[in-house]
């Protein structure tokens, strides 16, 4: 898929791949060999039948390629975008065996795009059951188990603790990557299929569980795993330096990069410092740039091969001009005599024996000590749980990391008609497996309300 050059597109937010024509996404859906048992649709979450549409792509129908999509995904035009295909569908197939595999993410956002450019049809839901669900949170699991729900005839009213539905689709990941007004056709998609969403509603505050279940047969608790990590080391409460969640949502849903019209302020450092290596580093790094910074480096303790990060992402950091210090870590902040940061002291490392998590554990040098001079720094090594919910609902088990306790094949917890699904069970993922982890639980639910008839 053709790219905006680094030049061009680090200088604002617009979206970096410009999308397929349409004779380019009838070439990539050639090379799809249609097979009989299809190993790509085993590698997605949600089970998209992934031959299906692109046949229908080669055949000229993309509005029909969405409409094959849509039977098993709400959110195409978002999956097609943030999915990390190379380790799930694409991953597995048989023309990648030799070559490069078929480009499924790619003809999933060409047809997609296609839909909502000419119009997005809504499906007619199954009569009405007289049974109602509410679902916490307006991410991408609560979204798509809302969506699978209705379309089975439940009424579901989602509420959202934010002032705008999506979840981290739109306080997380940067426009250039996920442009908002795609989440907001996905959204209003499901709003058509007859989805209720409640804004500003904090569920552990404004609501609690117990009195969701005083007014609903069941609930889906969808909240994600958004309190940030911390590296815990001295000067990290100096001025100047930001989770990653608290950095993104300023500039991503409260347009932070357009303050003073905005209201809302933002440290617009000129050398800024991102700590991690993931999707999310590479978002802020990549944002820092689109915020003016002159310099913007990134510390990770491991190596380049060991980045948790999708390669593309990865390389477009590179290419935007983001300084990646590798094997490094950080010791300590030092701030000026105004209480602001101004230069990270770290140490080189070096890559020992696999640790618990089958990587090779990151070990100090002697004697490797430098710093880094920077105004602005950006923690971005993952989140936890947020007890917030969980802490005043009683009967709903945690595990000892905090998270909820749920069966896996369904997305049952420990308390009557509660489910849950998402980062909130499984720790920080992607929103693919977020969104299978929605769609498996309205499947439980639906089975949980007809036993109740």
């Amino acid at each position: 898929m053709p790219e905006r050059s680094p030049l061009e597109r680090v200088v604002d937010f617009m979206e970096v791949p410009l999308g397929y024509a349409a004779d380019a996404a009838v070439v990539e859906a050639e090379r799809c060999l249609q097979c009989k048992d299809p190993q790509c649709v085993k590698g997605c979450p949600v089970g998209i039948n992934i031959p299906g549409f692109i046949k229908l792509i080669l055949e000229g129908k993309p509005g029909e390629a969405a409409k094959k999509i849509k039977e098993t995904s709400s959110l195409p035009a978002v999956c097609g975008r943030v999915c990390p295909q190379e380790d799930q569908c694409e991953k597995l197939c048989i023309v990648g065996k030799k070559n490069k595999p078929v480009a499924i993410g790619n003809l999933e956002r060409y047809a997609a795009d296609w839909e909502m450019a000419h119009g997005v049809d809504i499906p007619e839901p199954k009569p009405p059951t007289g049974k109602s669900v509410a679902v916490v949170g307006a991410g991408p699991a609560g979204l798509t188990c809302a969506g699978e729900l209705s379309k089975m005839g439940h009424s579901v009213t989602i509420f959202e603790a934010l002032h705008k539905a999506g979840g981290v689709l739109v306080y997380g990941i940067p426009e250039y990557r996920l442009p908002k007004k795609i989440v907001e056709k996905e959204i209003d998609y499901l709003k058509g299929l007859g989805v209720r969403i409640v804004l500003d509603a904090l569920i552990g505050r404004t609501y609690t569980i117990d009195d969701l279940l005083s007014d609903f047969d069941a609930v889906f608790v969808g909240s994600g795993a958004g309190h940030p990590t911390f590296l815990n080391i001295p000067g990290e409460n100096l001025n100047g330096i930001y989770s990653a969640n608290e950095y993104l949502t300023r500039i991503n849903l409260m347009k932070a990069n357009l303050f003073p019209q905005s209201h809302t302020p933002v440290t617009r450092g000129k050398n800024v410092t991102v700590i991690g290596g993931g999707n999310v580093a590479m978002d802020a790094a990549r944002t820092a740039l689109r915020m003016k910074a002159d310099t913007v480096t990134l510390i990770y303790r491991r190596g380049r091969e060991e980045l948790p990060a999708r390669i593309e992402e990865v390389t477009r950091a590179e290419e935007e001009g983001v300084r990646f210090q590798l094997l490094t870590s950080p010791l300590r902040f030092v701030g000026n005599s105004e209480g602001w940061v101004e230069k990270i002291e770290c140490e080189r490392m070096e890559l020992g024996e696999p640790d618990a998590t089958g990587r090779r554990r990151p070990l100090p040098v002697a004697g490797s000590e430098f710093a880094i001079d920077t105004d602005t720094a950006i923690v971005a090594i993952g989140t936890d749980a947020n007890n917030l919910l969980t802490n005043v609902t009683p009967g709903l088990e945690t595990n000892k990391r905090g998270y909820i306790v749920v069966d896996e094949a369904t997305g049952k917890t420990t308390k009557e008609g509660v489910y849950a699904g998402g980062d909130n069970t499984t720790g920080a993922a992607t929103v693919i497996l977020a969104m299978g982890a929605g769609k498996r639980a309205a499947r439980a639910i639906d089975e949980y309300l007809n036993s109740r008839q």
